[in-house]
């Protein structure tokens, strides 16, 4: 017995002291809880329950150079309702005005907004949607509602803000501005100004604080925000809204008209390098187009005739020919190396000069020119291209420039009939933006300038950063040369290939060009032609310069032709600038006297001098008129009544008496 008490004693120790241990364990881990992961812990839990949010800052405008709207970022409210958050008797108190309120902002009944308010408090339900996607103005009113205007704690009210940005002028130049959905996801093809300008353009995001509630939902704690969000800046564009119009409908059209893949256009101020119009469209499945990617920017391809213009630099740049040198043409053909280079003419123009053979765009003879004078050295012809900067990229603020690919002697893809290709558009890649950079550079006597889409940032007033024209090369050949060049791309157009779309009332200057795109590759994309147009205007004083690109012209029409696609969209846009822009022309000499106007008002003001020595009849006249009348002849007029004049104190046909008192009965 005493043994088995003994053993039951060791038992209740045993117990006993693992009871202690364990409270023992528990303590340190309560102490290590609260002392040293203390902090971790409450952290975690404040976290789960509280938290800050980000409030987006609103995004900076994109305005365009004449102070149109180009994008704007613009707050959308959503109003929920904490049915919880009221006490008893406020939210009865409130509820039928607030239910009015809602109804006549949000267009349904008051007693659907009862019914619904008065669901969401016996459901406990906290986070009850109101209305979603409200303007700033009907979130002032809504805020300001009856209950609503007591707030968050003891109104009930919660306020979610975001942000949506929007094109006023709708899809016109969209891929130069930039797409929202594809910047904020990194696309390229959606880096536009919106990308390129980000720094200026996001301003800096705020923070609110918000606690978790029911199902999940978070309510704002208090109705300040722990930190305001700063706009961002304002971004002023180069793109002239008219200008831009004007462009995108010509291409729209002429894309239509060929049902074309895609195309685009381009239109630079000349000196300033200031872009005033791009437009990019491609063919969409059913047959529409839109926005599609920057073409004038991203697309590098092989230009055609267009760059012949950097053959005939180069020559008259060495002396090593002129535009009189005559050329055979050789019946339209000419060998190099088993190739064939052909004339769009058949059987070629004859024999006519270097000058003759650009405005016609005679691949033999822009061949035989360059092939002749430096197959011996072809590097330095390639070493032209590149002092010309059509080597390299223009470095544009706005991402995703294609790259020109110019072939040099001693690549692995040059051969001996490289030099003949390139003289006629081939074996080179360029963008449109970059040709027409080289083409602008004759147009401004030789200064190259670097294309501009932005002009300025600013906010509201006060200016943040000004761009000044970029000047990329001061001199990219000899004035005696750029008047050469200047001389042949108008007579392109007064008698060459682009000779249709000639006017005599303004003048225009360029080249055709008409590629065969991915001719001979065997990369399984078909062949197709580049029709394109570039040049400037007026010839004589160039303001404007402009390039339209046109890919994979339906060949139907039999005209896949520069002159014949690309063209008319040049012309049109030319001719709708120097016609319904308005007239800035000064008016001089409007002081000039005639002395036949002169002698004819002298001999009417001295009759009407004469006449008004008599006192008229104003009786049946306004009163207004007849008080005007007789106060111009110097006389003192007191009237009576209102209305029409019933009578006159002073007979009509007597003789006025300066000062003279009249009155005027009027009825």
């Amino acid at each position: 017995m005493a043994v088995e008490d003994k053993y039951i004693s060791y038992r209740i120790y045993l117990v006993a002291f693992a009871i202690f241990l364990m409270a023992i364990a528990i303590a340190v881990k309560l102490t290590n809880i609260q002392w040293v992961e203390g902090e971790y812990y409450r952290e975690l839990a404040k976290e789960r329950t509280v938290r800050n949010f980000v409030i987006p800052a609103n995004k900076g405008n994109i305005y365009s150079s004449d102070g149109s709207l180009l994008a704007t970022s613009i707050p959308k409210y959503s109003i929920r309702f904490d049915a919880l958050a009221p006490k008893e008797e406020a939210f009865e108190k409130n509820v039928n005005a607030l239910a009015d309120s809602l109804a006549v902002l949000l267009d349904k009944s008051a007693a659907y907004y009862k019914n619904e308010l008065r669901k969401a408090r016996a459901n406990n339900n906290r986070y009850f949607l109101i209305a979603r996607d409200l303007s700033y103005t009907d979130y002032i009113k809504i805020k300001g509602f009856p209950l609503f205007n007591m707030g968050a704690y003891k109104g009930g009210i919660i306020v979610e803000q975001k942000t949506v940005r929007e094109h006023p002028i709708g899809k016109i130049a969209e891929r130069t501005i930039g797409y929202e959905r594809q910047y904020q996801q990194g696309h390229s093809d959606g880096k536009g100004i919106e990308w390129a300008y980000k720094d200026y353009l996001n301003g800096k995001d705020g923070k609110i604080l918000k606690q978790k509630i029911a199902k999940g939902q978070w309510k704002p704690i208090r109705d300040l925000n722990e930190v305001d969000p700063q706009d961002g800046y304002d971004v002023i564009s180069t793109i002239d809204v008219y200008i831009q119009d004007i462009a995108h409908h010509a291409l729209l059209k002429q894309l239509e008209d060929y049902e074309a893949d895609h195309g685009c256009v381009v239109v630079m101020e000349t000196h300033t390098g200031q872009v005033k119009a791009i437009a990019n469209l491609g063919r969409a499945s059913d047959g529409t187009y839109y926005e599609t990617t920057n073409y004038a920017v991203a697309e590098s391809h092989e230009p055609g005739s267009t760059f012949k213009l950097v053959d005939l630099m180069a020559i008259l740049e060495d002396k090593v020919a002129d535009t009189s040198t005559v050329y055979d043409t050789h019946g339209g053909v000419v060998k190099y190396y088993g190739k064939s280079v052909r004339d769009s003419h058949t059987g070629g123009y004859g024999k006519i000069s270097l000058g003759r053979g650009f405005e016609l765009s005679s691949n033999t003879v822009m061949v035989q020119a360059v092939y002749d004078n430096y197959k011996n050295n072809p590097s330095k012809f390639v070493n032209h291209i590149k002092n010309f900067g059509l080597d390299k990229t223009l470095g544009l603020h706005l991402k995703g420039e294609g790259r020109p690919i110019i072939p040099h002697p001693g690549d692995k893809s040059w051969s001996g009939i490289s030099l003949p290709w390139m003289a006629f558009g081939y074996s080179v890649s360029v963008t449109p933006m970059q040709t027409l950079a080289f083409y602008n550079s004759v147009a401004n006597n030789g200064v190259m300038v670097r294309p501009q889409f932005v002009s300025e940032i600013k906010e509201w007033n006060k200016t943040i950063k000004k761009y000044d024209t970029e000047v990329i090369n001061p001199k990219v050949c000899s004035p005696e040369t750029i008047k050469k060049l200047k001389a042949v791309l108008e007579n392109v157009v007064k008698k060459g290939t682009a000779s249709k779309l000639y006017s005599k009332d303004f003048s225009m200057a360029g080249k055709t060009g008409t590629a065969q795109v991915n001719y001979g590759k065997r990369d399984g994309t078909p062949m197709h032609y580049a029709s394109s147009f570039v040049g400037y205007f007026p010839a004589d004083k160039p303001k404007y310069s402009c390039i339209v690109v046109v890919h994979k012209p339906s060949t139907v029409k039999g005209d896949f032709y520069g002159a014949g696609v690309a063209g008319p969209v040049f012309k049109r846009i030319a001719q709708k600038i120097f016609t319904e822009v308005p007239s800035t022309n000064e008016i001089k000499k409007l002081d000039r006297k005639i002395p036949k106007q002169e002698k004819n008002y002298n001999e009417y003001f001295a009759k009407l001098q004469k006449s008004q020595q008599l006192i008229p009849n104003v009786t049946g006249m306004p009163g207004m008129d007849a008080i005007a009348l007789l106060e111009n002849l110097g006389m003192n007029v007191r009237t009576k009544g209102i209305g029409k004049v019933k009578k006159q104190s002073l007979q009509a046909g007597q003789h006025i008496v300066k000062n003279t008192t009249i009155t005027l009965e009027l009825l």
